[in-house]
């Protein structure tokens, strides 16, 4: 699996505007901006971004490709795979990325709301993140 082939959506550029935001290497293309912005994310292996938390909308993750992870603080991570969707609710703080053997996608969706803004935090400890599987 390479990131030529991993998607219907095209991978775009490498995620310099917030490469200080994630462990590794990522692709951000926006689909849209328009409304409801939604963004292409692909993850090569290992990389997954920091802790942080959507203030007021919240986020959907639509996954389409790979396999991957997510994780609410205080909770097990949770192994995502094509098909998958994760509903995060405003003020949860977690991360999400690719599992350490695989590329990753998703869609990620920004819940619309008046004054949303999003927190980045700490990185996920990587004695944890290389626990998973």
């Amino acid at each position: 699996m390479n990131k030529e082939n991993l998607s219907v959506f095209p991978v775009g550029e490498k995620n310099e505007a917030f490469a200080k935001y994630f462990v590794g290497q990522s692709y951000l293309n926006m689909l849209t901006t328009e409304g409801v912005s939604i963004g292409n994310v692909t993850f090569e292996p290992g990389c997954r971004n920091n802790w942080h938390i959507h203030h007021k909308g919240g986020q959907i993750l639509l996954v389409t490709a790979g396999r991957g992870y997510y994780q609410e603080w205080g909770k097990p991570a949770q192994e995502l795979k094509p098909g998958d969707v994760v509903n995060i609710p405003p003020e949860v703080k977690h991360w999400h990325g690719a599992a350490p053997d695989s590329w990753f996608a998703h869609l990620a969706v920004e819940v619309p709301a008046e004054g949303a803004s999003n927190e980045w935090l700490e990185p996920v400890d990587s004695e944890e993140y290389n626990k998973l599987k």
